[in-house]
């Protein structure tokens, strides 16, 4: 019986490469969109051509109050297509960027960054926990920025360190049931996070190449298989652990 992972954000960037790469190692994949519905499509497309299984389901993970809805669709969505009431892997990827400097950070902006980036991937888990199989996976999704500064990047590297810390209670009280789940914290990578910020300013781009030990920055398909590569059972024994792919950036 083939895996079955979810994969939030999972229309662009990280999150598509990573759904790809299950795809590609042979498991089934929930992908989830907020706005872009035709993006989606495509990697359901993409997964299909694969010989493998895909859906796409809407949701705003900064919405909390969506989320009863969204497990009653995922339940319909397990049993019409796989025949199951379960799945086995949680990808917690969906996010964006938004960047300040503390003294001009407005409010707004730090609840959004909260909602999506912690209390989103908190009470999402939550709510998805009675619908993982035990023996199964969690990956969240962190920053190199926990580990190296830049300025302007104090909030959305504050809520990134609250989910490496929720990381390990997660590991913790979930082992009782074979759950494994670690953090993956990706370097500076070329996509559109942040309006393509990294991909398209060459002022930004060389920063943080420069600041890396392989001499660039990253792009999508070097985090994508990793994160897939995680989930396989050569790695059962990976838990509670903080994993940077980053290239070496800031040693």
């Amino acid at each position: 019986m083939s895996k079955i992972t979810i994969v939030t954000g999972a229309s662009r960037g990280i999150g598509r490469n990573t759904a790809l790469g299950i795809a590609r190692n042979g498991g089934d994949v929930v992908l989830t969109y907020r706005s872009r519905r035709a993006e989606a499509m495509a990697v359901v497309a993409e997964i299909r051509a694969l010989g493998r299984q895909a859906v796409a389901l809407q949701l705003d993970v900064g919405n909390v109050s969506t989320f009863p809805a969204f497990v009653e669709q995922l339940r319909a969505v397990l049993n019409e297509t796989w025949r199951r009431e379960s799945f086995d892997h949680l990808v917690n990827n969906a996010g964006h960027g938004d960047m300040a400097l503390i003294a001009k950070m407005d409010e707004d902006s730090f609840d959004k960054l909260v909602n999506v980036h912690f209390k989103g991937v908190f009470f999402l888990t939550q709510k998805l926990l009675p619908l993982i199989g035990d023996g199964g996976r969690i990956v969240n999704i962190s920053s190199g920025l926990t580990r190296v500064s830049a300025e302007g990047w104090s909030a959305y590297a504050a809520v990134k360190g609250a989910i490496e810390v929720l990381t390990v209670y997660m590991a913790k009280e979930l082992g009782s049931r074979r759950i494994a789940v670690n953090t993956v914290a990706p370097g500076a990578i070329e996509t559109d996070f942040l309006g393509g910020a990294v991909r398209d300013t060459p002022e930004y781009n060389r920063f943080f190449a420069g600041m890396t030990a392989l001499g660039r920055v990253g792009v999508a398909d070097d985090i994508g298989p990793m994160i897939a590569g995680l989930l396989g059972e050569d790695n059962r024994w990976i838990n509670a652990q903080r994993i940077e792919v980053s290239g070496g950036q800031g040693i």
